[in-house]
Order: structure tokens, then sequence, then C-alpha cells
């Protein structure tokens, strides 16, 4: 079965099936387009494709598929050292660009055996490609560790359908849906899930370039992505977000939606919003379902395929009692096969019993839902002997009416081991002593934060996601 099955008819193909940022492409057009970059790309050992949110760059990503090249997305904001990096280790030799865009030179000629190659969405082949295996490599995603330069992980074209599958089924989402989004398409969630998914559905995909209230409001979709950061501009605009009312489904994702946000939404929308969970190793691996139960703060249950288990530090079993946390380890057809050159990385990633590490820590209800606390590396606290997740803290705090936003960090205390400290974007007048005694009234007494800083704003990363070591670095020069 061929991965982007509306490719290839059965759907009907409307003159503006896909359109981003204001172009559009019917699919035959996409798949005429797709198919002259892979007559020039067959048999390349990589194809990197400047992913910023147009459609050259949906056309290039297409074009790789079809031609059976792995495709490698590079962030249109790297540096000039990060995107050496990723063109070095991927072996791409290739570098896909709009025609008369400006590509980095020292992303191109810097590196040895990688040319530039114009993508132009008027070009047109009917060459027939064969349909790759489904083990052959779709992608490789290059993903950010603590430490060192961004590893490459190895994305199987079977693992991309089966996600693909497993969400259109927990989100009922079929050809019948419109998709709006207006995310980065050099991740998962804008790419993959935003672009590949409507390509496999045969959805209607609207791309309104950035990410605004206003460009969500105008687009009329049935099906509607983002994340939190998004989200929370359009429960800020009641205006925007009553327009999305007439939808089906609005899907956050990426990192936590705060209570509040999820609540206002749900208000001004008539929506409450679907939660999910994933990374770049796994794919999407929980999500809450299209005709379930949307509990604001979990992300719900496995989707079809997955498993997942809770352990301790010990490598014991965590139990599934909504209150103790454990290292979420996932199993199922969505892994990807292994960080590329990175046998090291391997090692540390996986079970000897063939379980996934994701890093992450989560508590797990009786009935299976559940509840991210974050990373293990920075949102579980040790604290005075106490296992303390820091997002059960962030979201007592932002249940107070003067608190905007709040990330929560584990600070190096000689006492405690780690002492906990909240960032707090105010919206009011508060103080942090009000604050601390807010949290010591509806958490243990020991989950209360030792200082609070407020701040303007908290430091994110393109997703929405708090940059809690830059949080961690900033508050040890205090």
């Amino acid at each position: 079965m061929a991965l982007l099955t509306a490719l290839h008819g059965g759907y009907g193909d409307a003159a503006d099936a896909l359109r981003v940022d204001g172009r559009a492409l019917s699919r035959e057009a996409l798949l005429g387009a797709a198919t002259a970059v892979a007559d020039r790309v067959a048999g390349a050992p990589a194809l990197a494709v400047l992913a910023r949110p147009t459609l050259e760059t949906v056309v290039a990503v297409v074009g790789g598929l079809l031609a059976g090249v792995p495709v490698v997305p590079l962030p249109p904001d790297s540096g000039p050292k990060e995107r050496a990096h990723i063109l070095r280790d991927s072996g791409a030799a290739l570098l896909a660009h709009a025609v008369g865009e400006s590509v980095p030179q020292d992303g191109v000629d810097g590196v040895d055996g990688v040319a530039a190659l114009p993508v132009d969405p008027a070009e047109r082949s009917a060459t027939s490609h064969a349909e790759p295996s489904t083990d052959a490599t779709g992608f490789v995603l290059y993903t950010s560790g603590t430490t060192g330069a961004p590893k490459g992980a190895v994305i199987r074209r079977a693992a991309i359908a089966a996600d693909l599958d497993a969400l259109a089924a927990a989100w009922r989402w079929t050809a019948e849906d419109t998709l709006v989004h207006g995310l980065p398409l050099f991740h998962v969630h804008g790419l993959l899930l935003g672009v590949l998914g409507a390509l496999r559905t045969g959805s209607r995909l609207v791309h309104t370039g950035r990410p605004t209230p206003a460009g969500y409001a105008a687009a009329g979709g049935s099906l509607y992505f983002g994340v939190p950061t998004v989200w929370s501009r359009l429960a800020a605009d009641p205006e925007a977000a009553a327009r999305l009312a007439p939808a089906r489904l609005l899907v956050s994702g990426s990192a936590p939606l705060p209570v509040p946000v999820f609540e206002k939404l749900t208000a001004l929308t008539g929506h409450a919003p679907i939660e999910r969970y994933g990374m770049t190793e796994s794919l999407i691996t929980v999500s809450t379902r299209a005709d379930g139960e949307r509990r604001p703060g979990s992300v719900g249950l496995p989707v079809e395929g997955v498993r997942t288990r809770l352990v301790g530090e010990g490598g014991e079993p965590v139990p599934y009692d909504g209150e103790s946390v454990g290292e979420l380890q996932v199993s199922g057809p969505t892994l990807f096969s292994g960080y590329l050159n990175r046998p090291d990385a391997d090692a540390e990633a996986w079970t000897a019993d063939g379980w996934f590490r994701t890093g992450d820590v989560a508590v797990i209800g009786e009935d299976g839902f559940h509840r991210i606390v974050g990373r293990a590396s920075v949102d579980l606290i040790k604290s005075g002997g106490y296992r303390i997740g820091a997002g059960e803290v962030e979201a007592a705090l932002r249940d107070h009416p003067a608190v905007a936003d709040a990330a929560v960090i584990g600070a190096p205390d000689e006492d405690l081991g780690q002492a906990i400290v909240a960032y707090v974007v105010p919206e009011g007048s508060v103080t942090g002593d009000q604050l601390t005694a807010f949290v010591a009234e509806r958490l243990s007494v020991h989950k209360r934060p030792r200082r609070v800083v407020l701040v303007p704003e908290l430091p994110r990363n393109a997703l929405g996601k708090v940059l809690k070591k830059q949080l961690l670095s900033e508050d040890a020069g205090r």
C-alpha cells in the first residue's frame, strides 16, 4: 500500500486540495511537481530540504518520498554550525529550496558533496516511480539532546503509516475533513502529521503560513492542529476563537496545554481540545479520543498498536494509581529504527527487552489515562527525599487568577538536594509568598516552591516548549 494514498486517486481532487500560505495546488498537480523532483533525486543517499512553510517544501518532501530517498528536513533558522552538522551527518547530497530563494552558502558550498536543488511547483513529470519498501527510511529527523550535536532519528515508512492510521482512528480523521494548522514543517507535528496525514487520509489541507488567531479563524477547517502557544493566543482572542465553533476537533500537542487555556478554549469554541503525546523517536503514541473523555492535563490512552509502561529508578514497575511518578517507556510499530551513526545513543535509548526509554516522566491512573509530568532530566525534582513532578506544581500555580504562565525547576540545594523554584509570568498583582501559600493549600506542603521569581516571559522554543535548561543556567547565576 502506498504511503501517500491520497495522491493516487479515489479521494476527489479540488484545485485547492493543498493550500500553503495562500498558494494552492491540487493533489494531481502536487504529484506531477513532486515526481519532477523525484526524477532528479532518485538514487541520492539523502535529500535535505530547507523546510520553510511553503509549497516548495511540500513538493520537495513528497518528491523525496516518491523516489525512496530519505528526507532530511532542515530548520530554516538553524545556524551555520547546526546546518553543516546535519548535512554532513545525514550524508545528504542535495539541499532542496524554492527557486530564487537565498540558500545559506555555508550550508551547501561549505559541505563537500552537497548541491543546491531548486524546486518549482509549476514543474510536471509523469514518470512512474516504484513504491519503496515499507521498511525503507522515510525521514531522518534531527532532534537536540541534552548534550552534544543534534542526533538523526531514522524513521521508517512503515512507522509513519502505522502512526497516521492509528491517529486517523483515534480522531475519526477522514477525507471529509479540512485540516488547518500553521506549524513548522521540520518537525513531526507540522510535517508528518500536518502534511503527510492529509495526503494519507485524503483530507484537504490549509497551512496558514504563520499560526495566527486571524489565520485560524479565516481558514474554515473541521480539524485544527496547534501547540499550546497557538491555543493560548486564540483563547486571548474571543472573536477569533468563536469562529472555530463549526469545527469538529481541536488537537493540541508538542507541550502540555495549561488547564486554564483548555478551559477557555472549551468555553469559547464549544470544543474541549484533544491532547496527545509523542516524540520525534516514537511519533505520536498516546492521545485522548474524538469519541472519548477529554480530561484537562491528560493525554489519554495509547493509540492502536502501542504499549506503555512506567518504570522506577531501579527498574521496578510503578503502580498505575494516578499519583506515582515513573519513567515512561513505549513499544510498538511507530518507533524509530535508531539514531543515525550513533550506536552509543541507541544503547542508552533501548531497554534489554526492547522498550524505548522516552526520558519523560509520567503518571498513569487506574483507568489508563496518562499525565505527562515532563522530562526526567529537568521535570522530576528530588527534594528532601520526595520525588515531585514539576508539571503538578506548574498546574497549581496556573490556577491562581494572577498567573499567566509558570515554569518550575529543581535548583541545586545543599540541604534538600533540589529546591523547587518557580518562574512565574504574573497577570496582575501577586507576590511570591502569596503564590507559595496558594500552592501549599492545594498540594502537599513539600511541593510548595521554595522560591518564586516573577518574570515578563518564559523562554520557549519554536514549538512552545519552555527551555528549562536555560532557566536552570540563569538561576545558577542569580
